[in-house]
């Protein structure tokens, strides 16, 4: 394809869909449908996923079969992003075996092998939802994909927190924590003081007035949930890991290392540390690379699963949580494998 004159950032959230499908940390997604089977109420879970996007989880975990009784609420900022989610339920529902139920307060209900979920999406920050929502705390499972990241964590974890009942569940996926790779390299030196600068860029954004966005959230995270009453349960990395295979790239992730490159450029655009006839090279051979099939990109992130602790029984000291645990065996990441994972294919949770 040719280098994009536009990047308009709902193609890019369906580009990377497979990326994010292959990155997906299985022991983390195992465990969360484990304890979803065993959360032992009998009632489908209530569920909220904030910054849904176009509705790329919610699809994941229906089809792979972790989900298949739910109350799944899905609410994110822009209203462009709820339509184009909205749009493409009946798509995706239909090709992967779902029947369009009828329920009056939902936009959808999918049912499939006697599973049922119903689905709401709404348009609505997250600070209002939060503040409409203060005290309630009726929440069992709450999603934040590729989100936490753009956000001052210590800031809007309590929030998110209050949401949940005693118990419940967050999964918190595909938390950036510092380290980019593109290959090959240009100027290994030069190289590195752009990534180091993308990095600190993300560590400096201010919207609305307020910090947002850390470039570590994902190793941040193992310490700040313990702080805020949240036992971790799993945790593992998920690390996008793009390359060209047989000529090409798989699916639409030509646009996506074109986003991502063009992303790096806006974000350092007249820095003052940077050339900039020199940074403008850099970039178009970045491009020149993706027109060739050349470039690969690594960037490490952080999936967690944990749970909320009964703010009775919670002491942030608490000697309990360092009870010995065992590591867990290839049965409990995936009962079907024999000791590999195939990391193209869904994971056998139905």
């Amino acid at each position: 394809m040719a280098i994009p004159d536009e990047y308009p950032y709902i193609r890019y959230l369906a580009a990377k869909k497979g990326a994010d499908d292959r990155a997906l940390n299985r022991h983390v997604l195992q465990s969360l449908a484990t304890h979803l089977t065993n959360s032992g109420n009998g009632l489908p879970p209530d569920v909220l996923e904030v910054g849904a996007g176009i509705g790329t989880m919610l699809e994941r975990l229906a089809v792979w079969g972790i989900l298949k009784n739910a109350r799944y609420e899905a609410i994110d900022l822009e209203t462009g992003h709820i339509d184009e989610a909205v749009r493409l339920v009946p798509l995706w529902a239909r090709d992967h075996g779902f029947v369009l139920g009828e329920d009056i307060a939902s936009a959808f209900c999918l049912e499939r092998n006697g599973g049922r979920i119903s689905i709401r999406f709404e348009t609505i920050d997250l600070h209002r939802l939060i503040e409409r929502e203060r005290g309630r705390r009726n929440r069992d499972l709450l999603i934040a994909h590729a989100f936490l990241d753009l956000f001052d964590v210590p800031r809007i974890l309590p929030g998110l927190i209050s949401l949940m009942r005693p118990g419940g569940l967050l999964s918190l996926t595909m938390n950036f924590d510092g380290l980019t790779i593109l290959e090959p390299p240009i100027d290994t030196d030069f190289d590195r003081e752009i990534l180091a600068l993308y990095h600190q860029s993300m560590d400096s954004r201010v919207i609305d007035g307020r910090p947002s966005g850390d470039s570590r959230t994902g190793r941040r995270l193992l310490t700040r949930l313990r702080e805020e009453g949240v036992e971790i349960l799993a945790a593992g990395s998920s690390d996008w890991v793009i390359f060209p295979v047989g000529g090409g790239y798989h699916g639409d992730e030509t646009y996506f290392l074109h986003f991502i490159v063009n992303l790096i450029e806006s974000s350092l655009k007249g820095h003052p540390r940077l050339d900039p006839d020199r940074f403008a090279r850099w970039i178009g051979i970045r491009h020149s690379q993706i027109e060739r099939c050349e470039l690969v990109l690594i960037a490490h992130q952080i999936d967690l699963l944990g749970r909320v602790v009964d703010p009775s029984t919670f002491t942030a000291q608490s000697t309990a949580a360092c009870a010995p645990v065992h590591p867990p065996t290839w049965t409990d990441v995936n009962p079907k494998t024999t000791g590999t994972v195939d990391p193209s294919s869904p994971p056998p949770f139905r």
